[in-house]
């Protein structure tokens, strides 16, 4: 008799298509919008778990396969490994993945092979899952990081993304009682198992937001911001907004996507926090502001741990392009900024031509314009990089659960109105 399976699980079989098959991002959550929120949050980490343990899933499965199934059908079958392999109990996700198999009239002919197969895992997976290596980045990038730091520091780099990221919040004010968690160095508070975002005490009260702790360090370069006119350059989805309208700042947050601002609409909303949003191209803004916060559109190669979508939905044909433009926005951003005033330039980027080499290239094309090392107690020796800014990366603080990989550094220009005034060229 045939039987519904469970939603979440059909949904991350639908998630898995939409990254391995269609090249859409998980952020895109094509099929999740009908869910009840545990289901939707359930197929999301499914999905997560499956792409992080791809390689593994994939090499446990070969020896069963006579030859490669269609997509869907591999998925189901990834899917099911990864939760036999992680202890799942073998009748309910077997009894589910032939159900998903044979509610597909594509993949109906496959609920034998998916039964056949997995029913194998469920007997010798989960003890050759643990034998297997941690799985590699792509090659597209892993050659240019071992270039870029060496082998030792990419596998640890992979160890993390495997390892998965916890939750991070930045706070408005005060912790909300009940919400727990361990207080960072940085300021972020951290969720080991944090479960459903919603369901948090005080996300209904605006009393938080989610942001990696990496990801908030970028404002906190800035320091003491009451008062100060400050533009987020490409500022969707927001996480920076927050932080600078809560520091007081007189905050205008630009975006090119008037879809991607109503988040940062909604959260500004149930923090309580203000701002002026603008959607708009950065390379046309015209205004003077005391600081300059751009955090640059790059190939978010930094945020594996939490998004391992992007290796599959990514070949790295971008960079080159992301790099110009990166290039272009720097420029603008410097004009944008008073005579005096600083710029915080920032990627999601482990790439160096996405971070390093982009502050080294502005100063040789800019000679008023300078870099402040940034001196905070809590910014550990080994994040600093030659030219003065932070180099971060998913590996550090790996007893804590890792960190997104980012790059940051603080600009100031010259006080003479000149320094900027002509177009980069």
């Amino acid at each position: 008799m045939s039987t519904n399976p469970s939603p979440a699980r059909l949904a991350a079989v639908d998630l898995l298509d939409q990254v391995l098959a269609q090249g859409r991002p998980l952020s895109e959550m094509a099929r999740l919008e009908a869910l009840a929120p545990a289901d939707r949050a359930a197929a999301q980490r499914l999905a997560i778990e499956v792409l992080r343990g791809l390689e593994r899933a994939d090499k446990l499965l070969k020896p069963h396969l006579r030859k490669a199934p269609a997509v869907r059908v591999m998925n189901i079958l990834r899917l099911g490994t990864v939760e036999l392999c992680a202890g799942g109990a073998a009748h309910g996700v077997v009894s589910d993945c032939v159900e998903i198999a044979a509610k597909g009239k594509r993949t109906q002919g496959a609920k034998g092979l998916v039964n056949a197969v997995l029913r194998k895992v469920a007997e010798t997976g989960p003890e050759g899952w643990a034998r297997l290596r941690v799985p590699r980045l792509p090659k597209w990038l892993r050659g240019p990081l071992v270039a870029a730091w060496g082998p030792e520091a990419v596998a640890a780099m992979e160890r993390a993304h495997f390892a998965g990221a916890p939750l991070d919040l930045s706070m408005k004010g005060a912790v909300p009682e009940g919400l727990g968690g361990e207080a960072l160095p940085t300021g972020s508070l951290r969720l080991q198992d944090a479960g459903q975002v919603t369901a948090l005490p005080g996300f209904g009260t605006g009393d938080w937001w989610v942001q990696d702790a990496a990801a908030a360090l970028p404002v906190k370069l800035l320091g003491d911001l009451r008062g100060l006119k400050v533009l987020d350059m490409c500022a969707a989805p927001g996480g920076k907004t927050l932080q600078l309208a809560a520091a007081g700042a007189q905050v205008t947050a630009l975006d090119l996507s008037e879809a991607r601002l109503e988040r940062v609409r909604e959260n500004l909303a149930r923090t309580g926090l203000a701002a002026r949003l603008i959607a708009g191209d950065a390379l046309e803004h015209d205004e003077t502001y005391d600081a300059v916060l751009l955090d640059a559109p790059c190939s978010a190669t930094g945020t594996i741990r939490r998004h391992p979508d992007l290796p599959h939905v990514h070949k790295g044909e971008r960079i080159s392009e992301l790099i110009g433009l990166q290039e272009a926005l720097f420029d603008h951003a410097l004009r944008l900024v008073k005579p005096g005033g600083r710029l915080v330039y920032a990627t999601c980027s482990l790439i160096p031509d996405e971070g390093e080499c982009q502050v080294d290239e502005a100063l040789q094309r800019h000679p008023g314009l300078s870099v402040l090392r940034p001196d905070a107690p809590w910014i550990e020796e080994a994040w600093r990089s030659s030219e003065g800014g932070l180099r971060l990366r998913p590996d550090f603080w790996a007893g804590r659960g890792g960190m997104d990989g980012f790059y940051m550094a603080v600009l100031q220009r010259g006080e003479s109105v000149d320094d900027f005034a002509a177009p980069a060229g």
